[in-house]
């Protein structure tokens, strides 16, 4: 979570260097993802460390018409630092869910809370790949390093180091990633 413009400043410089952004004007402009992903982190900062109501506000606006744009609904303070999104399309993320550093999400990911207790959302480590279409719900944890294969549903629980796929999801390899930056 950003607690002071220090961390502001990690994250964005954390998320530039997973999206590979280069930072030319073009990025600046055109890259929407990119966009997106500043005024995500501009709104954690001023929600979370602000006393300007106007400030806040104006922030979350602006993070919330070009999420609607693309397709996403992330709420605040979900992502750790690195948060890398491939495409635009939907991504719906539940507010309760916490997801850790250096994510890597597609489209049409789902993360969504348990289906008899709404304020009980899953748990993701760092390093994880999150291929398109996957669907994980309830309360469960996913370790670190782990890789999601595509359109899997996940509604257990799984440790660290693995690849899991399938409907519904099973560990499919013990391989641990080498995810090259």
């Amino acid at each position: 979570m950003i607690k002071n413009k220090d961390d502001y400043i990690h994250y964005l410089k954390e998320d530039k260097k997973n999206l590979r952004v280069k930072g030319t004007l073009k990025d600046y402009i055109f890259n929407d993802i990119w966009i997106y992903q500043k005024r995500l982190r501009r709104a954690e900062y001023y929600n979370n460390c602000s006393k300007n109501l106007i400030l806040r506000m104006i922030t979350r606006i602006m993070y919330l018409k070009k999420g609607r744009s693309l397709g996403f609904s992330i709420p605040l303070n979900t992502f750790k630092e690195g948060l890398s999104i491939a495409h635009y399309g939907t991504i719906v993320v539940n507010g309760k869910a916490k997801i850790g550093k250096n994510c890597r999400l597609h489209v049409c990911v789902n993360i969504g809370a348990s289906a008899t207790d709404s304020n009980k959302a899953p748990m993701i480590g760092d390093n994880c790949y999150i291929a398109p279409g996957v669907k994980i719900y309830g309360d469960i944890k996913i370790g670190n390093n782990v890789a999601i294969g595509a359109n899997a549903v996940v509604n257990k629980s799984f440790q660290d180091n693995i690849i899991i796929a399938g409907v519904p999801a099973i560990i499919i390899s013990n391989a641990v990633l080498d995810r090259k930056k």
